[in-house]
């Protein structure tokens, strides 16, 4: 299996949970995006729709955030197949705190997905209530958790490696 881990804006830095991942295994890597900082949706989708090309249908995706965004625009998109997506933190892009910077990102596809999918939520996340996460999970068709006051499941939320969410990915993989 190989997986993709999907940032959002300006990158997971070294305190990420994401970047934990994938210092610890050679089957994690990173789609890397020209603009970190600068978003552009178009861009970003066929970067992931290279990347996946290249990755192969024994892909899955690991998204936080903006990514997870960047995951429903692909998935409208592509014809390529993948196994599934961890779906962390998708932020709302109507909401005050969201960066003007990503708004190529706005209006989202909203369709089911036709891989299995994961959407994890924080009860505190600034960057989205949880109405609309479960909303995301709902459209997508995806399962859905709530894993209580984690604010926006990042490097600021302390996780470290974050053991529980490498069990949410291990549930996910256990329903392909």
């Amino acid at each position: 299996m190989n997986f993709l881990i999907l940032p959002g804006i300006g990158d997971s830095d070294q305190n990420h949970w994401q970047t934990h991942w994938e210092r610890a295994s050679p089957s994690f890597s990173r789609v890397i995006q020209d603009n970190w900082t600068q978003p552009d949706c178009s861009q970003w989708v066929a970067r992931l729709e290279s990347t996946v090309a290249q990755s192969g249908p024994n892909t899955v995706l690991i998204a936080h955030s903006l990514g997870c965004l960047l995951v429903s625009h692909w998935a409208a998109a592509s014809q390529l197949e993948i196994q599934g997506a961890l779906l962390v933190a998708p932020p709302n892009p109507m909401a005050e705190v969201f960066p003007v910077e990503a708004n190529s990102f706005n209006e989202f596809p909203t369709q089911a997905f036709n891989f299995k999918s994961l959407v994890v939520a924080s009860a505190n996340d600034p960057y989205a209530e949880l109405a609309f996460s479960q909303h995301c999970a709902c459209s997508w068709g995806s399962e859905f958790i709530c894993i209580g006051a984690a604010g926006h499941i990042n490097g600021s939320s302390n996780l470290g490696e974050w053991a529980a969410g490498k069990q949410l990915l291990q549930q996910l993989l256990s329903t392909l």
